[in-house]
C-alpha cells in the first residue's frame, strides 16, 4: 500500500509515517517512481506505535518494543525492559505534572488568595 492508504487506514499523518520510518520503527519499499510501498502488516505496527505514544511514550522509548510491534501490543505480557522504560516516563510526566500545578497554585495565588478570577475586559 501507498504511504496514503497507510495514513487512511490508521489515521495517521503521511508526515508522521515518514517520521516513523526515518526513527526505524517501520520500513517500506520504494517503487522506480520514489514512492513508499508498505506491506499490510505495517497497520498494526502504526496502531501500535500510536497506542505506546498516546501513552505518553516518546519514539526512543517506543524502540524498546519493536519485537511486539506486529502483534497485540497491549495483550502480551509486559517485558522487564518495557516496564522499566514506562515506569521512567510515568516519573517524567509525573514530575511535569507536578511543576505545572505548582505553577498554576502560584498564579491562582497571584490573581487572589487562592481563587481563579476572570480578568475584567480593559475599558475604552
Amino acid at each position: 500500500m501507498l504511504i496514503g492508504e497507510l495514513a487512511e487506514a490508521t489515521g495517521t499523518s503521511a508526515r508522521a509515517l515518514r517520521h516513523y520510518e526515518g526513527a526505524g520503527l517501520i520500513s517500506s519499499e520504494r517503487l522506480p517512481n520514489g514512492y513508499r510501498v508498505y506491506d499490510e502488516r505495517a497497520v498494526v505496527r502504526v496502531r501500535n506505535i500510536r497506542t505506546l505514544l498516546d501513552a505518553g511514550l516518546t519514539l526512543d522509548d517506543v524502540r524498546v518494543f519493536l519485537p511486539c510491534l506486529d502483534g497485540d501490543v497491549a495483550a502480551g505480557p509486559p517485558s522487564p525492559e518495557g516496564l522499566a522504560v514506562a515506569r521512567r516516563r510515568l516519573a517524567v510526566l509525573e514530575a511535569r505534572v507536578a511543576a505545572q500545578t505548582a505553577a498554576r497554585d502560584r498564579l491562582r495565588e497571584a490573581l487572589g488568595q487562592g481563587e481563579a478570577t476572570t480578568p475584567r475586559p480593559a475599558r475604552a
